[in-house]
């Protein structure tokens, strides 16, 4: 009988999507010796059309993965969970029961879960099941986090008191405190307790599976080895571009356009701008005179124009009521703006695509260095900043974009930036290097690859009992 390995991502779909690749992989190379069961927590996250859509869509095509929902959770008596640690905490005794039932009739090799969901780490140690951390960033990020506690230990300040001072973060390159994820910027928080004990958690687990490879992040993944039982980097993950040609307006155009002359601009499935913001955007844009293919979500009401991060932008918004007076009609020879989403790893794969200005999500990024897209810099939230530092300075892979004092990138330096991407001989040189890049990260994979290695090693400590 196989052995049954369960992998648990956290609420949301990019989440999912990444955790499920390795699943993927999992089944292909090892189909003979797992079964493969992926555990999805209650909560509104885990709800909507999208999801079920992909869910849909990979059962039919991998129907060896199976999904499972826990069970629905009663109405807290007080309000409702607000972070996701919250809501995996309350789906454990549905994690127990549900583990204790495959546990019948299976043996369960591993229970891999999202780090998001390290408040399921006692359910497995009570039961006897390795456990091991799924991060779906790059092996900085882990560093990062393992380096928390340390910081934690060194001073009884907040990093927002801490400020400009350099964190010497193994395996990074020197990072301010201000530019540590932001939850992580109040030590008092019920978020910054999670994290802390998340990142202790790390170094007690079977192993950590990371969504990066050896030639990307040498320096970190080093670091992260120094500390950890296991780290296994297995990437880039990235999900596989499909013929859309037909399918997509935004495609055929950029079919239609001159090899490496447009420039993406995408923010990711949460990333979202005030109206202010989006004016300058255009009017850079304008002014560049440079090909471009923008996604635009909606804005955020006007009392939320600060919010950089949304979780219920809607579709279904006026396009024009968004965008500057006449600016739709003044570039249409030259640009295209789509509302909400476009197939990103099918832009990013199209020849006419030059450069890509991004929100610096670990996807986003992964997804950039496999087509050899060389990119312009633009945090959001979540561990961005991190990745943005990253990416400037230890992969030379982009170019900052720099906001002024109230947080605004303004078009003179929306016109400066995405000129200097597309037209500077710096920007040749970093399409250089992407081009290289791309290479190394197809060779992760061959045979004799990193990844390959590391999958194998990975397959093997999954079949140790």
């Amino acid at each position: 009988m196989k052995d049954t390995i369960v992998l648990y991502p956290a609420p949301g779909l990019s989440h999912l999507v990444s955790l499920v690749e390795l699943g993927k992989l999992i089944i292909h190379h090892y189909s003979h010796r797992f079964s493969l069961t992926v555990l999805l927590s209650s909560g509104d996250s885990f709800k909507l059309p999208a999801v079920d859509s992909y869910i849909d869509h990979i059962s039919q095509t991998d129907p060896s993965i199976v999904f499972h929902r826990l069970p629905a959770l009663p109405n807290p008596e007080t309000s409702p969970p607000t972070t996701t640690f919250q809501i995996i905490r309350r789906n454990n005794p549905n994690l127990l029961h549900t583990l204790q039932t495959i546990s019948n009739t299976s043996s369960i090799a591993a229970l891999v879960i999202d780090f998001f969901c390290n408040p399921a780490f006692p359910i497995a140690v009570d039961l006897n099941i390795p456990l091991y951390f799924y991060v779906p960033t790059g092996a900085s990020a882990v560093s990062l986090f393992l380096y928390l506690p340390t910081i934690h230990n060194q001073s009884d300040k907040s990093l927002r008191e801490l400020g400009n001072t350099n964190l010497d973060i193994p395996g990074l390159p020197p990072i301010r405190a201000a530019q540590m994820p932001e939850v992580l910027h109040d030590r008092n928080s019920e978020f910054y307790d999670e994290l802390l004990d998340m990142s202790i958690n790390f170094t007690k687990s079977k192993g950590i599976i990371s969504n990066t490879f050896q030639a990307l992040e040498p320096r970190a993944i080093e670091a992260v080895e120094q500390q950890t039982l296991a780290f296994f980097c297995i990437g880039p993950l990235v999900v596989e571009p499909r013929d859309q040609s037909t399918e997509s307006d935004c495609l055929r155009w950029l079919d239609a356009q001159p090899s490496r002359s447009v420039v993406f601009l995408s923010f990711g499935t949460r990333g979202v701008f005030p109206a202010k913001q989006i004016a300058e955007i255009a009017e850079g844009l304008e002014r560049s005179g440079q090909r471009f293919l923008w996604v635009v979500r909606s804005p955020p009401p006007v009392h939320d124009s600060g919010k950089r991060l949304s979780l219920s932008a809607t579709d279904d918004f006026d396009l024009d009521a968004v965008m500057p007076e006449g600016f739709l009609d003044r570039t249409r020879d030259r640009g295209l703006v789509v509302k909400s989403w476009a197939p990103q790893v099918e832009v990013l794969s199209r020849k006419s695509v030059g450069g890509f200005v991004t929100h610096c999500g670990w996807n986003s990024i992964l997804e950039a260095v496999c087509a050899g897209v060389s990119m312009l810099a633009w945090p959001l939230y979540a561990e961005q900043e991190v990745n943005k530092v990253f990416l400037v300075e230890e992969m030379k892979l982009a170019m900052p974009m720099e906001a002024a004092e109230d947080g605004i990138v303004v078009a003179a330096e929306v016109e400066k930036r995405v000129g200097a991407l597309m037209d500077s001989d710096e920007g040749a040189e970093m399409r250089k290097r992407c081009s290289k890049m791309r290479v190394k990260a197809l060779a992760a994979w061959a045979e004799e690859g990193s990844s390959k290695n590391a999958f194998i090693n990975l397959a093997k400590s999954l079949e140790r009992k």
